[in-house]
């Protein structure tokens, strides 16, 4: 199916998914890693190696995924750059911008058909696990970007799973507020939020109670 707009190169969107019917599609540490792990890979424009193949590699098994993958990016090409992101029991959310023609397209059919057909396997299920085609919406502004890094973020408070943002381990939060904690960072936010770390933990924390009221990205929500 074809899209009503084209999405441009170069430009930001707001990238979401759910499951059918609210199905759980995260249920243990290891389904939100590998979710994450692919979400890595297929944003690399390739040809890439098959996705199962590359796990198995010695060099995965000796030095984690995200190492061995780093060295094996090294004169790659982006599909699209990852700004932040959540996972969520049964949906997600991603803010990527554009690299390369129908880049987002390409990434995210590889990523959602890639992580049907393993949890498929692994529950020995089938059929349909996302409720549809993906949703992508156009961020206009930095104004706007900041902010939704903001929503996304809250995500874990909002659905009462954790207290604080820092507590959800699979987002991108702790990229923003504490980067030198993170070894192998996925974001790349240079530019796009205009203040300090210290000074984005207050933007996010400050409003956990008011994330369901911000207004100023409201058409850039899955409802």
């Amino acid at each position: 199916m074809m899209r009503k707009e084209e999405l441009v190169t170069g430009e930001i969107y707001h990238v979401m998914n759910k499951s059918i019917a609210g199905f759980k599609i995260f249920h243990t540490q290891s389904d939100y890693e590998r979710m994450l792990d692919m979400i890595r890979f297929f944003s690399m424009q390739g040809p890439l190696p098959k996705f199962s193949k590359f796990r198995s590699r010695a060099g995965v098994l000796k030095k984690g995924f995200a190492p061995h993958l780093a060295e094996f990016a090294v004169g790659q090409k982006q599909l699209v750059q990852i700004d932040s992101y959540c996972l969520m029991p049964t949906h997600f959310h991603l803010m990527v911008k554009q690299l390369e023609d129908e880049g987002i397209s390409s990434f995210m059919s590889n990523l959602l058909n890639t992580y049907a057909r393993y949890f498929n396997t692994k529950r020995k299920r089938k059929g349909p696990l996302w409720v549809g085609r993906y949703k992508a919406v156009h961020v206009t502004s930095d104004e706007q970007a900041t902010h939704l890094t903001r929503y996304i973020h809250l995500n874990p408070t909002t659905a009462n799973l954790v207290k604080k943002p820092q507590h959800w381990s699979y987002s991108s939060y702790a990229e923003f507020v504490e980067p030198k904690s993170v070894d192998y960072p996925m974001c790349n936010f240079e530019g796009l939020i205009p203040m300090s770390s210290r000074e984005y933990r207050s933007f996010v924390e400050d409003e956990i109670a008011y994330q369901k009221e911000l207004g100023i990205i409201k058409h850039l929500v899955l409802e």
